[in-house]
């Protein structure tokens, strides 16, 4: 809490009577960044197809994600977890629903936008699952990877055609096979 308080050129009574304790402190920094991360207010995803626009969104938020100090982020609450597990699970919870929602809303949009909302993957009451397909997908396998590696540098190298082919994997499922809605 010093070093909080050096940094934040505050003192230790100004904090505290912000944040209960550092459970709350710590809750507050990763709800902040999570926000941040899944901000995407006027964000229009690039690229002349419809598996470059899905590439796009999914090469941003990705870039987002891997940055030094989201991943620092990440494990700090993974290596918390013992110690806090509501906190943990709350921090996922929260990052979950904030990431798919910013990501449904930007997939609704380039699927109305490329005539894609025929696809039965695209239909407002399966968007919700296929949003995360496409994480499931697009993110979670370098997520992994970034948690255990020590050169994120190389990772994030990987990024663009991670994606692009995960992408019209992903594209090509929502068009041949749907979604199927029944699965949890």
């Amino acid at each position: 809490m010093d070093e909080i308080a050096d940094v934040a050129r505050a003192g230790k009574p100004t904090i505290y009577a912000r944040f209960s304790g550092k459970k709350a402190l710590f809750a507050a920094v990763v709800a902040r960044n999570v926000a941040n991360n899944t901000r995407f207010e006027n964000y229009a995803p690039s690229g002349a197809t419809s598996e470059e626009r899905l590439a796009s969104v999914g090469v941003t938020l990705l870039r987002r994600i891997l940055a030094d100090g989201n991943i620092g982020l990440i494990r700090s609450t993974i290596a918390e977890t013992r110690r806090f597990p509501d906190l943990a699970s709350s921090v996922h919870r929260m990052a979950r629903e904030r990431g798919a929602g910013a990501v449904a809303q930007l997939l609704g949009e380039m699927a109305r936008a490329d005539k894609l909302e025929a696809l039965p993957a695209f239909s407002p009451d399966r968007l919700p699952t296929t949003t995360r397909y496409f994480l499931d997908l697009v993110v979670l396998p370098l997520l992994m990877r970034a948690l255990f590696v020590k050169d994120l540098k190389s990772l994030r190298a990987e990024i663009d055609s991670h994606v692009a082919r995960a992408a019209a994997f992903f594209l090509a499922g929502c068009r041949y096979g749907g979604v199927d809605t029944r699965v949890p």
